[in-house]
């Protein structure tokens, strides 16, 4: 087995075993957001080493791209085998022993590597589309249409993932496409449908590398496309919850002004793939808010008056749910560049595997959500990055 398999092993190395203080359970329903970003996925398997060892196993489990893969291994598992089927996963997707050889070579090894996988693909992940070195303006077919086929991603998830679990079993699961022709965002969920392998495939079919997946008469593509970080599926469902909500980010939202054309790509992939986290996020602690008024201003009102069925429907708006959001940011790699997501490398997988762990383990010690927070609030964002916790209420 390769080094990946290991790489939950030396996650917490030196320390002991993931911690939390006080009960998250007593803050709502526990719900993780993973972010798409190929091979920075890795990151989100150590945050999930971390929860699973302080005892924290999510009611709901929300991704895209990667990031739904990651879901449906969590959701398709009994607890006790997540994260095997995780590291399973992990190790299969690594960089080959040829990439491993070239990624070993001085200064232009990454490269080199990274090349390897754009020209020959990842067995267990994906392979090249013969027919797609005809041209660009040959007609492939519309589930064709890539320059790789996912057929051998399909093959690993059916062999790690439980679907008649993910339907039947108490852990949540929604995963975020792109419907080709309409550019509507649709969130297929375990709650109001029954999910199979089509449902995650269409979440992680990125164009133009990977071709379209064809779910009841309609084609779709990686939701990343449209919101690649889908915490909006915790906000807008129906009925609120009090929840605790652990959206792990895994592009940089802030970065350095670049300089070279090679940083300039870095960053504006970084950009893109924020998702315009920041905006959903003021958008939704300003409706919250608004929620909770008319919630106290409906208790202000003359029973008689609340009983009227106009004044019904308009205090009907308002809620006293409470969401406490904690955004894991993890940190950028010395020397890493806009190729960053295909790095499957041994190297770069335990790397952002282990800063998971450890992002999550100190968040989990410091448990910024314990306290006592205004009541009107409905949305309290704490910020974790490299140890760092900031609360804004």
């Amino acid at each position: 087995m390769n080094d990946v398999a290991n790489a939950g092993k030396s996650a917490e190395a030196g320390k002991s075993a993931a911690r939390v203080r006080g009960n998250p359970k007593d803050k709502g329903q526990i719900v993780l957001v993973l972010q798409g970003g190929g091979a920075l996925g890795a990151y989100q398997v150590g945050v999930c080493q971390a929860l699973s060892e302080a005892g924290i196993e999510p009611d709901w489990v929300i991704g895209t791209s990667i990031g739904a893969i990651n879901a449906a291994l969590i959701a398709g598992n009994e607890p006790g085998e997540r994260f095997d089927r995780l590291r399973e996963f992990w190790a299969r997707v690594e960089h080959g022993p040829v990439a491993r050889l070239f990624g070993s070579v001085p200064f232009i090894g990454a490269a080199m590597s990274n090349m390897l996988t754009i020209m020959q693909g990842i067995p267990a992940f994906f392979q090249p589309n013969v027919r797609s070195f005809t041209g660009v303006s040959v007609p492939l077919g519309a589930e064709a249409a890539g320059y790789y086929t996912t057929e051998p991603l399909a093959r690993t998830l059916e062999e790690l993932i439980d679907f008649g679990r993910i339907n039947g079993g108490p852990t949540r699961l929604t995963v975020g496409a792109a419907n080709v022709r309409t550019a509507e965002m649709r969130y297929f969920d375990s709650r109001d449908m029954p999910l199979d392998i089509r449902h995650v495939m269409a979440s992680g079919a990125l164009p133009p590398a990977f071709p379209a997946v064809r779910i009841d008469g309609q084609l779709y593509w990686d939701g990343g496309i449209l919101s690649n970080t889908p915490v909006e599926a915790v906000f807008d469902d129906n009925p609120r919850r009090n929840s605790l909500v652990f959206a792990v980010h895994i592009w940089n939202p802030n970065g350095n002004e670049p300089e070279t054309i090679w940083q300039v790509m870095n960053r504006h992939k970084d950009i893109q793939y924020s998702s315009r986290a920041a905006s959903h996020i003021t958008r939704q602690k300003q409706m919250h808010r608004l929620r909770h008024i008319i919630a106290e201003l409906d208790k202000l009102l003359p029973d008689d008056l609340r009983q009227d069925p106009e004044v019904r429907a308009l205090t009907s708006y308002g809620c006293r749910t409470q969401m406490h959001v904690v955004r894991l940011l993890a940190p950028a790699l010395d020397g890493e560049d806009h190729t960053k997501d295909i790095d499957f490398s041994s190297a770069g997988i335990r790397s952002r595997w282990e800063a998971g762990y450890r992002d999550t383990a100190d968040l989990l010690d410091a448990a910024p959500w314990e306290g006592d927070f205004d009541p009107v609030e409905g949305f309290i964002l704490h910020e974790a990055r490299m140890g760092a916790i900031a609360t804004r209420g």
